[in-house]
């Protein structure tokens, strides 16, 4: 007689350990696939260059070798008077051309948010038109209007009776001409951007200021122009950065004369760096035209901040 021996009871076989899945592995290799070439730009034509143009900041060229000279190229800006007269240069035209710029743009913006004006998309396209012009192009437009011997400008002025103006060759006149030329080409694009947070702005604020008995001047100084104050900083801001970057305009129009009165920073280093190969001293120089202009928009956001607190 045999014996029947119980099965031996079944062990259950582990899970076998999978590899991931390609479905798992395609979106992490789809989002290197498509940042790799943007990457790889970043790196080579902007992390690069700025690494490079700080370490030269620090280096001069002697005997015919590049030396690490420290904070040499910092220190000499302190006694080199062209660089000093360049930032007030930049200080002065700053602290008239921002203002009127942003204070016509308002006025225009304000025109183009009326009801009653036609052709309202026709007037912002006019207006915006001269920020899409070239630098250069505009530049060499008003180099001809405001010449002394036949300019457009001297032969209204003699039209009227007035006798000519040297507009490029007196220091006062060829900063005002700079300002204005600037102030042309900006103004309406400032318009614009200051327009769409006018449009952002609900009726019912205009009703509401009326019922309570506000005027025009009254509704915008007490009511618009708080909700607006975002889009004004942001305007000042931007376009203080490109005050302080000013290079086309005052080297096309006056190449920084008569006696440097239209001299900035960025036309300083574009003589120091290409006319006199002097490439560290123009690196620092840019460097500290960027900190200069960190400083200048965090002083804006600090005092815009200031002012919203209160």
């Amino acid at each position: 007689m045999t014996s029947l021996q119980a099965p031996a009871p079944r062990v259950a076989a582990a899970p076998a350990r999978t590899a991931p899945t390609r479905r798992r592995l395609l979106p992490r290799s789809a989002a290197w696939l498509f940042a790799g070439p943007t990457a790889v730009l970043f790196i080579l034509f902007f992390a690069y260059p700025l690494g490079a143009s700080l370490y030269q900041s620090f280096t001069a060229r002697r005997d015919g070798a590049t030396v690490w000279v420290g904070l040499d190229q910092y220190r000499r800006m302190l006694d080199d008077p062209a660089f000093l007269h360049s930032l007030v240069n930049t200080g002065m035209i700053l602290a008239v051309q921002v203002p009127v710029m942003i204070g016509l743009a308002l006025v225009l913006a304000v025109l183009l948010n009326q009801s009653w004006l036609r052709f309202r998309a026709g007037w912002r396209a006019v207006f915006f038109l001269p920020a899409v012009t070239t630098l250069v192009a505009y530049a060499v437009v008003f180099q001809v209007l405001l010449r002394t011997d036949g300019g457009l400008a001297n032969q209204l002025l003699h039209a009227l009776g007035a006798g000519p103006v040297d507009w490029l060759n007196s220091p006062t006149w060829a900063r005002i001409s700079l300002i204005g030329s600037v102030t042309w080409r900006w103004t309406g694009y400032n318009a614009v951007i200051l327009l769409a947070g006018l449009h952002a702005i609900g009726r019912d604020q205009y009703e509401a200021a009326a019922l309570d008995g506000a005027g025009t001047l009254r509704t915008y100084t007490s009511v618009i122009l708080p909700q607006l104050r975002p889009v004004v900083l942001f305007c000042v801001i931007t376009s203080t950065i490109g005050t302080l970057q000013l290079f086309d305009e005052n080297y096309v129009l006056t190449r920084g004369g008569p006696g440097d009165a239209t001299l900035t920073p960025v036309v300083y280093l574009y003589k120091v760096g290409f006319q006199q190969l002097d490439f560290g001293y123009a690196a620092a120089i840019a460097w500290v035209v960027v900190l200069v202009i960190a400083a200048v928009s965090l002083l804006q956001f600090r005092f815009y901040g200031r002012d919203r607190r209160r």
